[in-house]
C-alpha cells in the first residue's frame, strides 16, 4: 500500500481566485505546522506543487524527510481570466458561467482557464506516476485546495459537484491509499 498525504499549504489571506498566480504563504503560525510536522510521517517522501504557497510550506516540513522536486503536474485549477479577481466580480462579469462552474463543474472552465476535468487528469496523472516510481512508501504532497478535491473525488468515486463543499483547510491533511488501482480514504481535512 502507498499512502499520499495531500496537505493543503499554509494560508495566503487571499480574497480572490488564487490558481496558478504565486502568491506567499503565511508561515507565522509555527505550532501549527510542528503540530502538522509531527503528525506526518518522517519516513515519508516530500512532494509538492511548484507554487510558492506549496513549496515554502514543503520546505517547513521538509527537515528530516528525503525532497522529491516540485511538481507543476500538482498545481491549483487554472482560473484563467478568473485568476486574482474575487468571487463577486466574477459572479458579475460572467454570471452564467460563473454559476454554472460551481453548480455544475466537470467541462465547464474559466476563460482561457481549464475544468475540472482537466485538472483532474493533470493531477491524477502526477499522483499516479509518484505512487508507480514509489511503491509502498509513504509520500506528502503539499498541493491546493482544488487539487487535494479531485483526489478526494477520486477516491471516493464521487462526482466533482459532491466533493465541491467538502472543507480542506489550510494545513489539513487529507490521506488517501493507494493498493493496486483502487483508492480509499484514510483521513479528510485533519488538522493535528
Amino acid at each position: 500500500m502507498t499512502r499520499l498525504w495531500w496537505v493543503r499549504h499554509a494560508p495566503t489571506h487571499s480574497r480572490a481566485f488564487a490558481g496558478w498566480r504565486d502568491i506567499a504563504a503565511d508561515l507565522s503560525d509555527t505550532a501549527s505546522l510542528a503540530r502538522l510536522d509531527a503528525y506526518l510521517p518522517k519516513a515519508a517522501l516530500l512532494t509538492s506543487s511548484d507554487l510558492v504557497r506549496a513549496t515554502a510550506t514543503a520546505d517547513a516540513l521538509a527537515p528530516g524527510r528525503d525532497r522529491l522536486p516540485p511538481l507543476p503536474a500538482l498545481r491549483e485549477f487554472d482560473f484563467g481570466d478568473w485568476d486574482g479577481l474575487g468571487f463577486d466580480e466574477v459572479a458579475r462579469r460572467w454570471p452564467d458561467l460563473s454559476r454554472a462552474y460551481w453548480e455544475k463543474p466537470g467541462h465547464i472552465a474559466p476563460p482561457n482557464g481549464e475544468s475540472w476535468w482537466q485538472a483532474e487528469a493533470r493531477i491524477s496523472s502526477a499522483a499516479d506516476a509518484l505512487v508507480a516510481a514509489n511503491p509502498g512508501r509513504d509520500i506528502i504532497a503539499v498541493a491546493h485546495f482544488g487539487a487535494i478535491l479531485t483526489q478526494l473525488a477520486r477516491a471516493k468515486e464521487i462526482a466533482p459537484e459532491q466533493v465541491l463543499a467538502q472543507r480542506i483547510d489550510n494545513l489539513s491533511v487529507t490521506c488517501l491509499c493507494c493498493t493496486g488501482p483502487r483508492w480509499t480514504v484514510s483521513a479528510v481535512n485533519h488538522i493535528p
